[in-house]
């Protein structure tokens, strides 16, 4: 990708280190897309599994979350669906 005729230094930007600084972002976004396509894998094998890729998405959000917001957020919904007559 570098061009070994490129300026060292181009309007007061030092170019050997952008360019490192760019080529380094582009190789943890070459892992992140790999990564993603391994979450895919797993919610592939899961589904195959007969488990339900929409509820397990909606189980991970959850844990991310703090315990009090997760209550909160649980008891609010209640309150709506109760509202709503939907349970």
């Amino acid at each position: 990708m570098a061009d070994s005729l490129a300026p060292e230094n181009v309007g007061g930007i030092a170019a050997d280190q952008l360019r490192s600084i760019i080529e380094r972002y582009e190789r943890l976004q070459e892992e992140v897309d790999a990564l993603r396509a391994d979450q895919k894998e797993v919610l592939a094998e899961a589904k195959g599994n007969g488990f339900d890729v929409k509820t397990i998405r909606k189980v991970i959000a959850l844990r991310k979350k703090e315990e009090n917001d997760r209550r909160e957020e649980e008891a609010l919904l209640d309150l709506y669906k109760q509202a709503l007559g939907l349970g």
